[in-house]
């Protein structure tokens, strides 16, 4: 063991230094930029991949310099900006606060911890296309929460989370609800402690009027909580023309995320009462989601909100024209063009999505294709779409000359279990590990 050394120079600890040091900005960085770019802009498997633009890049860098763990002053504008848009009713004890964290995956436990405290035991109710998350025995693994955010609910929170498919096939409804909630008193039992539902799931709207039904009778209930996952809550209030604030007041907390739709690089928001949100932070900071000089992202999310939201409009209308091209060329819709998303199915016109996706990636600027989603973003090209459906109209025209038939569209898909069919992406330039 050495001991520390008063006197030691520069050139004593080079050698140290010169092992550490890294330089990761490539000599090719601008033309790799302007690829990545490119490839972004043909790739249809998530509104994540979006990547910011030179002028939010701008703007970021003009922010304040705070450690958000004690004060950030971009930070804190964003949050009350946040407050404030998803609506604090005048004159009203029920005060909408928020905290700023590094993505949405926190936010449900995060919630649920909160609430936790009133009964032994939490659960969730995750509204989805095919199926939605309740507190009881009828579990399937379709939701956002329940299968995609690595069981963080049940591991930081020890929610149980429990599903349950909703009678219309689209979304929950109140008599849902009832229908499975458990408020017994009986020990055998997870009592239910939050309602959550998710507006959008799989890019479609939940019907505001059942949501406000839904909140009443959850408000009726002693102890009940409502959640909002809302994390592209912004394509709701595009679509249908309702105000942020409309969309949230029947919740008792909701997540928002910059990234999803909006572009941002990073970044969420939690929103509910001031005493919420002050547990909240306590569960942030627990959970490890404590961030130090985030005035850069806070500014990246503010530009978002300014200048990226209104390209959803653009958005909608590229899908639905997406939707139309499958249509035509005799694909099946399996969920139709609400706001970013369509999930369809090939299957009619002989084609699988693997052909599709290996003559996409073919192409001399490839795209970038996953299973049955088909995701549009604020960075998608009309190109792309273009060349998309060109692609499948290639493919049914090579099967439909070779003699394939399409199946009776009544009893084609019936054993179809989900409409998200999953594939592995193939990037240009990624080489698998082996």
């Amino acid at each position: 063991m050495r001991r520390a050394n008063s006197n030691t120079s520069l050139k004593d600890v080079a050698p140290i230094l010169e092992e550490i040091k890294l330089d990761l900005i490539s000599e090719n960085h601008v033309e790799e930029n302007v690829a990545k770019r490119k490839e972004i802009s043909r790739t249809f498997i998530s509104d994540t991949v979006t990547v910011p633009s030179q002028d939010m890049y701008e703007y970021a860098v003009r922010a304040t310099l705070g450690d958000d763990v004690y004060f950030d002053p971009s930070t804190a504008h964003l949050e009350a900006h946040m407050a404030k848009i998803t609506g604090k009713e005048a004159g009203s004890l029920r005060h909408i606060w928020n905290r700023f964290q590094p993505d949405c995956t926190p936010h449900p436990p995060t919630a649920t911890t909160v609430f936790r405290s009133s009964r032994p035991e939490v659960t969730y109710q995750q509204v989805s296309r095919t199926l939605s998350a309740i507190v009881n025995v009828w579990l399937e693994s379709k939701t956002l929460i329940n299968r995609y955010e690595a069981g963080g609910t049940a591991f930081h929170s020890g929610a149980h989370l429990i599903t349950v498919q909703p009678s219309n096939k689209h979304h929950l409804t109140l008599e849902d609800i009832k229908d499975n909630i458990s408020l017994t008193t009986d020990i055998h039992f997870a009592p239910t402690t939050v309602v959550a539902l998710e507006n959008t799931l799989n890019g479609t709207i939940f019907p505001q009027e059942e949501i406000e039904r839904i909140s009443e009778y959850v408000h009726s209930v002693p102890g009940l909580k409502l959640h909002l996952d809302g994390a592209r809550i912004w394509h709701v209030a595009v679509e249908t023309n309702t105000p942020l604030k409309e969309l949230c007041e029947p919740f008792d907390s909701v997540s928002l995320c910059f990234s999803k739709g909006l572009g941002a690089p990073v970044g969420s928001c939690l929103v509910g009462s001031k005493e919420f949100i002050a547990k909240a932070r306590w569960f942030r900071k627990l959970f490890g989601g404590g961030m130090r000089q985030t005035g850069f992202l806070a500014a990246s999310a503010a530009y978002a909100l300014t200048h990226n939201l209104p390209q959803l409009v653009r958005v909608h209308d590229l899908t639905r024209r997406l939707q139309n091209g499958l249509e035509e060329i005799g694909c099946r819709i399996l969920s139709r063009a609400e706001t970013c998303m369509i999930f369809y199915d090939p299957g009619p016109v002989g084609v699988t999505y693997e052909e599709i996706a290996e003559r996409g990636s073919s192409l001399p600027e490839p795209l970038v294709l996953g299973g049955s989603r088909l995701v549009v973003h604020i960075q998608t090209s009309e190109e792309a779409v273009n060349d998309f459906l060109n692609i499948v109209r290639t493919l049914a025209a090579e099967k439909k000359a070779a003699g394939f038939v399409a199946p009776d569209p009544n009893s084609y898909g019936a054993f179809l279990k989900d409409i998200y069919v999953r594939r592995a992406a193939k990037f240009p330039g990624v080489k698998k590990d082996n």
